[in-house]
């Protein structure tokens, strides 16, 4: 070995390590860049949603009627919302509708997915049909099942027309039973979007799952409840997600289809905090009912969030 030899080494390390100085700065500044690219949108979304979800609830220790005072009172609005019969009439709707829509959507989406997977004829046109209703908004949804379900003129009237004088479909003005009718209409039009997500879930499914099943002779209906709706599960956890987003802020509908009644039979929390605000000048109140709304939101959710978010992981360590 030369003399040279332990220089040359030397100063082969020292290129060796320029080069990963200069590797790793060509991969910082693309990383730099996307995080300085988010900042704005980071800052907008802090102001807007946590701003004003903190603002909430300060407008809701007030006694803020048309405009804010900060002249604070404990909690003397929330004590008023648990004792307001409006407030727990509506949030026993909410558990009602939510339950009926989320679970209809679910329910009939899934299987709507399923028929059109198993290779049905006109595809197209099938999807086409289901996912229509969810080019309208839920104003025009309100007041097409509006007429649909009016005593008088509706399905009612034309079932009767054809002979079947003792026919009745008049939940719509039926404290009992309005709730019932948001439901159908919120189903009506959302069931497009979930089967359009389950049937994509299907299309991303292993062709070799059903190979091994026909070889194996398991039925049809077995291979889809015990392998592959738990293959599912991100699906149904994104279809969850989402149903639940649009039964906790329904408004639109319940004013379009039954305007919370006959009386508020059909009222929603979302209906109820509007009209306190805008219609009753009952900012504080309506603050109130907005911040256990999103109460409510959480500990409905989170647990839900937290449970796919631990079995993810623990499939990750498997």
């Amino acid at each position: 070995m030369s003399m040279t030899d332990p220089a040359q080494g030397v100063l082969q390390g020292s290129v060796t390590q320029q080069e990963n100085q200069q590797e790793g700065r060509r991969r910082w500044r693309p990383q730099w860049t996307a995080r300085m690219a988010l900042i704005p949108a980071m800052a907008i979304t802090i102001f807007c949603f946590y701003g004003f979800i903190i603002w909430t609830f300060v407008i809701s220790l007030t006694r803020s009627r048309l405009l804010p005072v900060y002249k604070f009172t404990g909690f003397d609005q929330y004590a008023r919302l648990f004792a307001n019969e409006r407030w727990w009439t509506a949030m026993g709707n909410l558990a009602i509708h939510g339950f009926l829509f989320i679970g209809g959507c679910i329910v009939f989406g899934y299987l709507l997915a399923i028929l059109i997977d198993r290779g049905v004829k006109a595809e197209g046109l099938y999807r086409t049909v289901f996912m229509l209703p969810l080019s309208m908004s839920f104003i025009v949804t309100g007041v097409i099942w509006q007429w649909v379900m009016n005593p008088g003129l509706g399905l009612q009237e034309a079932v009767r027309a054809l002979g079947w004088a003792g026919f009745e479909f008049n939940w719509i003005v039926r404290p009992d039973r309005s709730i019932y009718t948001l439901a159908i209409a919120g189903i009506w039009q959302q069931v497009g979007l979930c089967m359009a997500l389950f049937l994509a879930g299907l299309r991303n499914i292993d062709p070799n799952i059903w190979k091994a099943a026909r070889v194996d002779g398991i039925p049809v209906w077995r291979v889809y409840l015990h392998i592959i709706t738990p293959m599912m599960r991100a699906v149904f956890f994104t279809v969850f997600i989402l149903m639940s987003a649009i039964v906790m802020k329904a408004f639109d509908l319940v004013v379009a289809l039954t305007g919370g009644g006959p009386g508020f039979s059909s009222d929603l929390p979302a209906r109820f905090i509007v009209d306190h605000i805008l219609n009753r000048q009952e900012l504080g109140l309506g603050a109130a009912g907005a911040f256990v709304l999103l109460c409510t939101v959480i500990a409905v959710i989170a647990p839900y969030i937290y449970f796919e978010l631990q079995k993810e992981r623990s499939g990750r360590g498997h």
